[in-house]
């Protein structure tokens, strides 16, 4: 698994976790899929995403173009 790939499971599981908890236990939590959802158009404009530095570190995962140079 590579980073982006990563990104685009966490991101999803962020979204049906913050859709559940909208719908189970207050309302407000829309607010975290809102987060979610600006945090991804703002990183496929500016390249910049904080959760892919943090798997990156935590877990050592390649970027595709790491991936592809090592093939």
């Amino acid at each position: 698994m590579t980073v982006e790939r990563a990104i685009l499971a966490f991101a999803g599981v962020m979204v049906l976790l913050s859709l559940a908890l909208t719908y189970y236990v207050h309302p407000n939590f829309v607010w975290l899929t809102a987060f979610v959802g600006a945090n991804l158009f703002q990183s496929a404009f500016s390249g910049f995403c904080p959760a892919a530095m943090v798997l990156k570190k935590m877990f050592g995962l390649p970027t595709e173009a790491e991936k592809a140079r090592a093939a």
